[in-house]
């Protein structure tokens, strides 16, 4: 296999403690659904903390093996991207950027940079996704990911490498 570069001019990098602050900014801006809510702004911002702190919680629970992974543009953090590399698979648990930099084809980028390694590993790769995030699914189609379980509120999709991929 050759070895894959990011396209865009897009880096990754190991979250830090350092990036306590974007994160948090970052989280809030994927909240949307909470801003609706009819109480006081401090409430609302009091729930996206805890939020937050709950999915942080959560996926230590579930994967306490994930990566952290801060997404950069010209070594400005633009997204995030929580990865648990298991031994037979390679799961995706999530991916948000920022709004600027929403719909520029950087999610696909690098999810493609992670299809590359879980082919070059021999593992499928999962993700789940809320069946009514129309945009991310059909994202999630384009690449080539199926889905293989399906609830009301969530899909776990999979997607297989190809000899294709591997000889990529």
């Amino acid at each position: 296999m050759q070895a894959f570069t990011l396209p865009h001019g897009l880096g990754v990098r190991p979250s830090r403690s350092s990036d306590a602050a974007f994160l948090e900014k970052l989280y809030q801006s994927t909240r949307n659904d909470l801003q609706l809510i009819d109480a006081e702004q401090g409430f609302i911002d009091l729930l996206v903390e805890q939020q937050q702190e709950a999915q942080k919680v959560g996926y230590g629970a579930t994967h306490p093996n994930a990566m952290y992974f801060i997404i950069e543009k010209a070594y400005e953090p633009i997204g995030r991207v929580v990865i648990d590399f298991g031994s037979n698979e390679v799961h995706m648990l999530d991916i948000a950027f920022i709004e600027a930099a929403r719909g520029k084809g950087f999610g696909e980028g690098v999810i493609q940079a992670l299809q590359y390694a879980a082919a070059a590993s021999k593992a499928p790769m999962t993700l789940s996704v809320n069946p009514m995030n129309y945009h991310a699914k059909r994202l999630y189609l384009k690449l080539g990911f199926q889905v293989e379980i399906s609830t009301p509120t969530s899909e776990r999709m999979i997607w297989y490498p190809t000899n294709q991929a591997l000889r990529a």
